[in-house]
C-alpha cells in the first residue's frame, strides 16, 4: 500500500501509461513521511512477476518482491549513509581505492538488468553527500544506463548540489495524515494503545519517525522542562546543559545515538523559537496591537494542537523583543545541526549553543 501518497502514485503511473517515465528522481519532504517506503514500493512494482508494470500494484508475494523488501534483489542497490559517518562515503558510490568504478552504486547500475527489466538505485540519506561524493555521482546523472532507475531521498532540494538538483525530476511529498500516522503507529507496534497514538499522531507534524519519538514518556517529559527553561528571560546555563547532557547520554553507548539525540534537543528548540516567529509574524497584520494581544493569539492557534508549547509561548512573548530575535535563535538552531554533524564535541557544543540563544533571545541578534 502506498499509504498518503495517491497523487504521487498517480504520477508514476501515468508516466508510465505513457512512456515518460524518468530516469532519476529526488525525493524531498520531511523525515518519516515514507519517501524510503514508497521508493521501495516503485521497486517492487516495477519489478513484480505477476503484475505489470503500469499498475504499480506489487503482489508482495513473489520472489521479486520478496527480494526487494529483504534487500537482496540483484537489480536494486540501496545506500545509506553509516551511522558513525557525517556523510556518504563515496566508497559505496564508486567502490574503494583498488576496486575504483569496479565496484559500488554507480558501477551496479551500469550493469545489465539481472532479470532483463530494470535496475533501481536508491539513495537514502542524500542529504549528506560531501562534495567529492556529489561529483561521484555526476556522470550517472547526465548519462544514465539504458533501463535505470536511480533515486536520491532527502529533506529538502535546497540541501542538494546545484549540479544534482538540476539533474533530477523533484517528488515532493506531503505529510501524512494525522490518522494515517496513528494506524501506523498501532500496525508496527511502535504504540500500542490508540488514544497515545492519537496523541502522538497531533505532535508529529506528519511524520512517523516523529510520532514514535512522541510515544516515549521521557521525551514528553524532558520537552517539557526544556520548553519552560527557553520560555524565561533568564536561567542558570549550568543546570540546563546539564540537563541537556543527560538527556543525550541517556541514548546509549553509540556515538550515532547521542547526535540523534541531541539533534531532537535542538528540534525541540527550533520549533519553539519558529511558533515564536510566527506569531509575531501573524501580528504584523495589526502593527500596533498590544502584547497582550500577541500572546492571546498563541493560545488560541496552538493550545487546542499543543498545550505545552501554548503555555512556553504565552510566558516567552511577554519578554521577546520581537522576530528579530526568534529569527537569530533560529539560525543559531541550523549552525547546532552543522556542529552536530561535523562531530564536534558534544559538551561544548551544548553550552556554545545554550550560551548563544539566550544572548540571542534576550538581544535579538547572534552574540559575536
Amino acid at each position: 500500500m502506498f499509504r498518503g501518497h495517491a497523487s504521487t502514485l498517480a504520477q508514476f503511473r501515468h508516466a508510465l501509461a505513457t512512456n515518460r517515465l524518468a530516469s532519476t528522481f529526488l525525493f524531498v519532504g520531511l523525515s518519516g513521511i515514507g519517501k524510503r517506503s514508497f521508493a521501495l514500493r516503485l521497486a517492487q512494482g516495477l519489478l513484480c512477476e505477476r503484475r505489470p508494470d503500469e499498475a504499480l500494484d506489487p503482489c508482495g508475494e513473489c520472489p521479486s518482491c520478496r527480494q526487494v523488501l529483504a534487500g537482496s534483489h540483484p537489480d536494486v542497490q540501496i545506500v545509506a549513509k553509516p551511522a558513525d559517518k557525517a556523510f556518504i562515503p563515496v566508497e559505496l558510490l564508486i567502490g574503494d581505492k583498488e576496486h575504483r568504478m569496479r565496484e559500488g552504486l554507480c558501477y551496479s547500475i551500469s550493469l545489465k538488468p539481472y532479470s532483463g527489466r530494470r535496475k533501481i538505485a536508491i539513495i537514502d540519506d542524500a542529504d549528506y553527500f560531501n562534495k567529492e561524493g556529489a561529483n561521484c555521482l555526476l556522470k550517472t546523472l547526465e548519462e544514465p544506463p539504458p533501463k535505470s532507475i536511480l533515486i536520491l531521498i532527502g529533506t529538502s532540494e535546497q540541501r542538494q548540489l546545484p549540479t544534482i538538483r538540476s539533474r533530477c525530476q523533484i517528488v515532493r511529498f506531503s505529510p501524512l495524515a494525522e490518522t494515517e500516522v496513528a494506524e501506523i503507529l498501532v500496525e508496527r507496534g511502535i504504540c500500542s494503545d490508540a488514544n497515545a497514538a492519537r496523541q502522538a499522531a497531533r505532535m508529529s507534524g506528519g511524520s512517523v519517525e516523529r510520532a514514535a519519538q512522541w510515544c516515549d514518556e521521557s521525551l514528553v517529559e524532558f520537552r517539557g522542562a526544556l520548553l519552560g527553561i527557553l520560555s524565561q528571560r533568564e536561567f542558570d546555563h549550568g543546570e540546563v546543559a546539564k540537563l541537556v547532557s543527560q538527556f543525550v547520554e541517556s541514548a546509549g553507548k553509540e556515538s550515532a545515538a547521542k547526535r540523534a539525540r541531541l539533534r531532537l534537543v535542538v528540534s525541540l528548540a527550533e520549533e519553539f523559537y519558529r511558533e515564536a516567529m510566527v506569531q509575531f509574524v501573524v501580528s504584523h497584520s495589526r502593527p500596533h496591537a498590544p502584547r497582550k494581544e500577541i500572546v492571546s493569539r498563541s493560545e488560541t492557534t496552538t493550545m487546542s494542537a499543543d498545550p505545552q508549547l501554548a503555555d512556553a509561548l504565552k510566558t516567552a512573548l511577554r519578554w521577546l523583543p520581537g522576530d528579530d530575535s526568534a529569527t537569530a535563535c533560529l539560525d543559531l538552531c541550523l549552525d547546532a545541526y552543522a556542529h552536530i554533524d561535523a562531530n564536534a564535541n558534544q559538551a561544548t557544543l551544548i553550552d556554545w549553543w545554550l550560551d548563544e540563544l539566550a544572548n540571542a533571545a534576550r538581544q535579538g541578534r547572534v552574540a559575536v
